[in-house]
């Protein structure tokens, strides 16, 4: 969630993506030959870090959807409106920056990202964008809460630098890219399956219904790439599978 694991690497944005930077910051009224494919806008902005946005952009493309991304935010050529999103089957949101700072820069964006998943559209949240689904503060997306992981009982790990840690996927263990990212709780009874645990137990992937619509959020990095182990005492992994299964559930509950 936090802005010092990208800030140091910011020759990872010039990683190859499948698609031109062109292709990725023009509006949605381009028509293309890749304007026939499902349309995701990815929030870019002061409430994500450098990097994230074009993480999750890149994961969506190769996604089984192999959705078109735009990018959208205060300061890109497509706005994020209720208009823009209107275009879209799914909004995400990377990760970024702390939470507090990140919610006054999200705050006016909470009633159209809302009304958007409840009228029937998909949210993806990674790290910072799964703590945003929650209520405390956040978009009240989810059928129940996000908290900070490193601050429950048994985790993992206990500080803020970088890791990779395991997580139980499907009930296989996989190591998965980490930095202060949520742990997910939810209401009995709620329309929701956790996709994933941490090893104490607690949910770090979920998907649920909201509304019409639906929620997909995790705590680690699946989208993160070799790239984002650049410079840092990590052995890289590639979780990259796990993220494409987070998209896919999610588009399966909206369904």
């Amino acid at each position: 969630m936090r802005v010092a694991y990208v800030m140091d690497r910011r020759a990872f944005l010039g990683w190859a993506l499948p698609a031109t930077a062109a292709a990725l910051t023009a509006g949605p009224e381009v028509v293309s030959a890749s304007a026939r494919r499902p349309l995701a806008l990815v929030y870019r902005g002061p409430a994500a870090s450098p990097g994230c946005p074009e993480s999750v952009a890149a994961l969506l493309q190769h996604s089984p959807a192999r959705f078109r991304t735009v990018f959208c935010g205060p300061h890109e050529r497509t706005p994020l409106t209720a208009a823009t999103l209107s275009r879209a089957i799914l909004y995400a949101q990377p990760g970024g920056t702390d939470l507090p700072p990140a919610w006054r820069h999200m705050h006016p964006y909470a009633d159209t990202i809302r009304r958007f998943v409840h009228g029937g559209g998909a949210y993806l949240g990674f790290c910072l964008g799964g703590y945003l689904a929650g209520r405390d503060p956040g978009f009240a997306l989810l059928p129940g809460d996000a908290g900070e992981y490193i601050e429950s009982r048994g985790a993992e790990i206990a500080g803020l630098n970088d890791a990779v840690i395991t997580v139980r996927w499907r009930g296989h263990a996989r190591r998965v890219y980490f930095q202060d990212g949520p742990y997910f709780t939810l209401r009995p009874g709620a329309r929701a399956r956790v996709l994933a645990r941490y090893e104490n137990g607690l949910a770090a992937a979920v998907v649920a219904r909201s509304g019409a619509g639906s929620v997909g959020v995790v705590g680690p990095h699946p989208e993160a790439d070799r790239g984002w182990f650049t410079g840092l005492p990590l052995h890289p992994v590639d979780a990259r599978d796990l993220g494409y299964d987070l998209v896919e559930s999610t588009l399966a509950l909206a369904q």
